[in-house]
This record gives C-alpha cells, structure tokens and sequence, in this order.
C-alpha cells in the first residue's frame, strides 16, 4: 500500500455511514433468516452489554419486535446491571423478554465447584466470601510474554494477585465455559420452541481474536456484526438509539465475581485502540502510522501485532466447521 493510500485510510479509519450500514445489515438479516436459514424470527442472549443490544435493535428492525425473543440469563456470579440494562433494551424494542436464571445448571455440571477447586491450587485459603477475577498486563508494560494472572478479593476487602499456572489457569477457564454452553442451550431452547433463529453478538475484534467460546458464545445461526470493529458498533448504537447508559458502560465480560473489563481479560489495552491496531494489521500499515493515529509506541503498536497474530494461530480451531474424513455431498444425505 501506499504512503498517500494509507494516510488517507488513517485520517478516520473506522468512521462509517451508520444509516447505510444499518439498511445493510438489516437487509442481510431478512435475507438469513427468512430465505437462507428458513426461520420465523431470532433470538438473542442479551447481556446489557453494547453488542448484544445493538444486535436486538438490529433484529427487531429486520424482523418485527413481535419476532424478535431477547434472553437474559443471569448466574450468580452476574452483575445486577446487566439483568437491568438488558431489560431496558426489551423494554426499548417492545420485543418478548424471558429470565432464566443458569445457576441451578452450573451448580448441578459443578462448575463453581470445578472452578473453585482450580483457584486453590494458587491460592489454597480461598473459600466462601471471596471473590475472583483473571487479568492480563497492559500492552504498554515492556514484557516479552502476555501471562495471566489471578486477582482475589478476601472476605475483609484485601486483594492478592497472583501468576497463574497453566493447570489452574485451564481449570478454571474450562470450568467458567459451562457458563456460556448454558446460556446457548436456553436460546436453542427458545429456537426450536418458536422455530426461530439463534443470533450471534461477537463483533470483529472477538471473531476474530478467538474471544468466545467454541459451542458456547460461539455458536449462532448467523452473526450480523461479526464484520464490525468495536468503534463501529458504538456508531451504530448510536444511529439505533440504544439506551444512553448502555453506551457508556464499559465493555466487561461480566463472568468472574470481580469486575473486570475485556480489556483487563483479553485485549490488553483501550478496545479503540486495539481496533486500530487490528485494522493496521488487517491493512499491513506500519507501526508507525498506526502508533500516531493510536496515541501509542511504536513498540506498543509492534507488541500488539505480535499478540494479533498469536492469537489468531492459537484459537484458529474455535471459528473451524468439524472435520471430516471426507466431503459429504448433501445429496447423498
């Protein structure tokens, strides 16, 4: 690319014509679910966060609010803000809303118990009253190697934080996964029951970096937003008019008892930030272009690059179809 092309590119590299972008996409939606996938509406897990909310304006503006069903489903390490702002959505849509509470679930596949089990092997004390989160460093810390940490809240209010090692950091990862494989098997649920569509919320930066998990958050019929940059779906939401507090919300994976935001979990740093460096590495622009558009290093913007293309390696096989011996015509079925 050239240096004129990319500076151009760079000057609002992600503004878009939100009206347009909406027709779009909801143009495409009808055409998914009524002509490609055969079904009546979708549903959508709602979490009260930014890209669940402006898939369930999107649908409902596609499909009809009479045909669009929003799920919440709260556990109990959920944040009260998510039930209530994801309410607030339905309520905005006019759309069917039903609660259901996963935790009986989980308690039942032991999740809580499995995960717990993982966090005392790094930290033996924890128990009843305490509470957990999973971080990452920031990209600007001058470290060779992005190592998760554990991050414990004690009954009197102390935090501790901790290296994890690989044992616990899978168990614990393995254990909280039921979370989201619960939550798919109620919106299948809804599906079959009103012959509907399942939606998927993932926007490009967690398509793309492998932030879901396989047959859990993962898994949808179709996935309207999976093209757009986080900065992109706050345009949208903007043009859609989604609730103000929703937009201002901090992006958060709402999974651990601890607040945490998806920065501190995945991406290491500002999501608008992260969107400029993926759309550089998507792009092949220098570092240092990204780094001035970005307001960052230049050794920040590399780092970054480095941890887009590990993670794409590693989590190549969560967005890979199963594999088979060998093509199955659909004839022959």
């Amino acid at each position: 690319m050239k240096q004129t092309e990319s500076m151009t590119l760079l000057s609002d590299p992600l503004r878009l014509d939100a009206e347009a972008e909406v027709q779009r996409i909801e143009s495409s939606i009808r055409e998914m679910v009524f002509r490609r996938l055969r079904r009546k509406g979708a549903v959508i897990g709602v979490s009260g966060g930014i890209d669940s909310s402006v898939v369930a304006f999107l649908c409902a503006r596609a499909l009809g609010p009479e045909r669009t069903v929003l799920l919440f489903t709260p556990e109990l390490d959920s944040s009260n803000d998510s039930l209530r702002l994801g309410q607030s959505v339905a309520q905005a849509l006019g759309a069917r809303a039903f609660i259901e509470d996963i935790s009986p679930i989980l308690k039942g596949a032991r999740c809580y118990e499995r995960r717990d089990e993982a966090i005392r092997t790094v930290f033996p004390e924890y128990g009843q009253g305490y509470k957990m989160k999973i971080v990452l460093p920031s990209i600007h810390e001058d470290s060779k190697y992005s190592l998760f940490s554990l991050v414990v809240q004690a009954p009197d209010g102390t935090v501790h934080k901790r290296r994890l090692t690989a044992e616990a950091y899978l168990g614990i990862l393995a254990s909280t996964n039921f979370k989201q494989r619960a939550r798919k098997m109620i919106e299948y649920h809804y599906a079959d029951r009103y012959q509907f569509a399942v939606a998927g919320t993932p926007n490009r930066l967690e398509y793309d970096q492998g932030f879901f998990v396989k047959n859990g958050d993962g898994a949808a019929d179709f996935k309207p937003i999976a093209h757009l940059y986080k900065s992109q779906v706050y345009q949208l939401a903007e043009y859609l008019g989604v609730p103000e507090e929703i937009r201002k919300r901090p992006p958060t994976t709402d999974t651990y008892s601890l607040e945490q935001t998806q920065e501190e979990f995945y991406f290491s740093m500002p999501l608008r930030q992260f969107d400029l460096c993926l759309f550089g590495r998507n792009h092949e622009l220098p570092p240092e272009e990204i780094a001035q558009c970005a307001g960052l290093s230049v050794s920040a913007v590399e780092r970054a690059y480095q941890q887009i293309d590990a993670k794409r390696s590693v989590t190549r096989y969560l967005r890979m179809e199963p594999l088979l011996v060998e093509p199955v015509d659909e004839c022959e079925i």
